[in-house]
């Protein structure tokens, strides 16, 4: 059993991931700025990932570190989340702790050698500084030392409250370029998704690297 730090914990994401985690009888501490609503069977805190005491302070003891946030800033001069990662690198590797995000479709190559989807003509605009955000983690998380140990998780193009779809325990594990189904569509559900991100974190296959999730 892991205990498992989960930063989001009342998101879309996050919200997956806890219940598969807790399905799967692991422990979560989580952190969201409203924990009213949170499983009973979570360690709630409320606060931001922000604030580098409390990410030090819940991060304790705990063998790994998920982050299920907007990349984005969510108000206008706020933080982005890449603001948070020194923190979140410094903590993880003091505590070997692994580390992880759920990240975005948009830095995912439409094929092999690029462009990154957000790259392209047709990319929504309104989607672009969140999807060029989460891949600035992306890349930076590249650029850290070998003794931070982390995965980041990219879902397919359709993933969201406004496609939930369903469990059904199958979906297909990819790389950096964007998987599409023999119709061009490219989706999955949370509890697939989370089905995926959980594997991970129990059997670890893609040390220091990015895979991505699809139908």
């Amino acid at each position: 059993m892991a205990h498992v730090l989960v930063f989001g914990v009342t998101g879309y994401a996050g919200r997956h991931i806890t219940a598969e985690l807790l399905s799967r009888g692991h422990h979560v501490t989580g952190i969201a700025r409203d924990v009213s609503s949170v499983d009973d069977r979570v360690t709630a805190r409320a606060g931001s990932i922000f604030d580098a005491d409390l990410v030090r302070d819940a991060a304790r003891g705990v063998d790994e570190i998920v982050v299920a946030l907007p990349a984005r800033a969510l108000e206008e001069d706020g933080p982005r989340l890449i603001d948070a990662l020194p923190t979140l690198v410094a903590t993880a590797t003091a505590e070997k702790a692994r580390l992880s995000f759920v990240g975005g479709a948009g830095s995912l190559d439409v094929s092999e050698g690029g462009p990154r989807l957000f790259d392209t003509p047709d990319f929504p605009a309104d989607y672009r500084t969140e999807a060029t955000e989460h891949g600035a983690i992306l890349d930076a998380l590249r650029e850290t030392d070998d003794d931070l140990d982390w995965f980041y998780v990219s879902p397919a193009a359709s993933f969201g409250a406004w496609n939930p779809g369903e469990r059904t325990g199958e979906f297909r594990i990819g790389g950096d370029v964007l998987l599409t189904d023999a119709n061009g569509d490219s989706s999955i559900s949370g509890a697939d998704y989370a089905i995926a991100y959980v594997d991970e974190i129990e059997n670890p296959r893609h040390r220091r690297a990015r895979f991505s999730v699809a139908y």
